[in-house]
């Protein structure tokens, strides 16, 4: 498989790899998104829609990719977003993004669905590392949590807010699928799958929500770890809850999940250091806008009075580099990594973020930049909609 992993050269090669490791009903849980996946498909369209425009006659032998970002220096302008259950597609899933995040020197989300504890993330790695939270509705659970987070050395907290109704993946819906254990007809088909049917089982079957485990009437029964999690989950978040973990979190406060301009000032005017514009992958409203389209009327509308990131829909370094000409100052990528995780574990990741750190300087030097400071709105012919120019 390490051949394998060595051969790919974009991150559709990693998808294809990841496809053949994991049964159909795992796949279809990274790939999914909601109803119809109308929002999924429009999130890549959006990004393919503009296009970049060289400027010639400038240096760029090379393009330093380098970025300051909430006072730590990464070697690359994206970091691994939030992506819950990968501890499914290989074994201790969650903590290998992170080990990988560390050793390329880039910020890595931990999932509020994680599998691993908050505790069990080691030192070392918890300096790349930001949590992100899920409000349930028990706030004496959600509050500790974060307490957990700041005892584990993060120092950046990311409040998800667009998951506060479970939504309808119809993927899944008709997989039977749930974090209970594989129904039986998928366990026939993942018979199909050596490698990974021999990962699930060595590591115990169906992988316990950490985080959630020391709330749970059972801690070490991962379908009684689930049935707490997915009573706790979602809660509803108010603008009293934002406030409230302001006062409560010293270090960075992002909010994750924006697509309206409103929002976005309203949420930095309470005290907000960032904001990831993001439609949560497709995954949630599937009538939701693409967040690229979203991105420029939320930047004009914060003004330059906190850090603005983007995810959703981001395969291509030069999906990145369109996302830091319309002014980004970050960005984060989900499913590229999960596919490197599927297809190769801690190689596969690594393997991800190589293509987009190599896409993203290639593409960079063809427009005429050196530097990713030197990317803005010259470099984007103009799309209808955002304003982009």
């Amino acid at each position: 498989m390490r051949g394998k992993i060595d051969r790919a050269i974009n991150i559709a090669d990693l998808r294809r790899l990841g496809k053949r490791h994991l049964p159909r009903v795992v796949f279809d849980y990274i790939e999914g998104g909601a109803e119809d996946e109308i929002g999924l498909d429009e999130n890549t369209r959006a990004f393919a829609r503009r296009k970049l425009v060289p400027k010639f006659f400038t240096p760029c032998g090379y393009l330093d990719l380098t970025t300051d970002l909430f006072g730590k220096t990464y070697a690359a302008p994206f970091g691994i977003a939030p992506t819950g259950f990968a501890g499914l597609f290989r074994p201790g899933g969650d903590l290998l993004l992170a080990e990988a995040a560390r050793a390329e020197n880039i910020p890595y989300i931990m999932s509020g669905t994680c599998n691993a504890a908050i505790e069990e993330l080691p030192e070392i790695c918890a300096r790349n590392a930001w949590y992100q939270l899920y409000t349930g509705r028990d706030k004496a659970i959600d509050e500790d949590i974060v307490r957990r987070a700041a005892d584990a050395g993060i120092e950046t907290l990311v409040l998800t807010v667009d998951s506060e109704v479970r939504t309808k993946r119809e993927r899944d819906i008709r997989n039977g699928f749930s974090g209970t254990g594989l129904k039986t007809l998928a366990f026939l088909e993942a018979l199909l799958h050596p490698a990974w049917l021999a990962g699930y089982l060595a590591s115990g079957g169906m992988p316990r929500f950490g985080n959630f485990a020391a709330y749970a009437a059972k801690p070490e029964d991962a379908r009684a770890v689930w049935a707490f999690m997915t009573g706790h989950l979602p809660g509803n978040p108010l603008w009293g809850d934002l406030e409230r973990y302001r006062r409560l979190w010293r270090g960075n406060l992002v909010v994750k999940g924006i697509l309206h301009p409103d929002d976005a000032l309203r949420i930095v005017d309470l005290g907000a250091d960032g904001i990831i514009v993001s439609n949560h992958g497709g995954r949630q409203l599937d009538r939701a806008p693409a967040a690229v389209d979203m991105f420029s009327a939320i930047k004009a509308a914060i003004g330059g009075k906190a850090i603005v990131m983007l995810d959703s829909g981001v395969r291509r370094g030069s999906d990145i580099v369109t996302a830091l000409c319309l002014g980004a100052d970050f960005v984060f990528i989900g499913r590229a990594a999960l596919y490197g995780l599927a297809a190769g574990g801690l190689p596969g990741i690594r393997k991800a973020i190589t293509i987009l750190r190599h896409e993203t300087e290639t593409v960079g030097r063809h427009i005429g930049c050196g530097r990713t400071s030197d990317l803005g709105a010259q470099h984007l012919m103009r799309a209808s909609g955002d304003g982009a120019r």
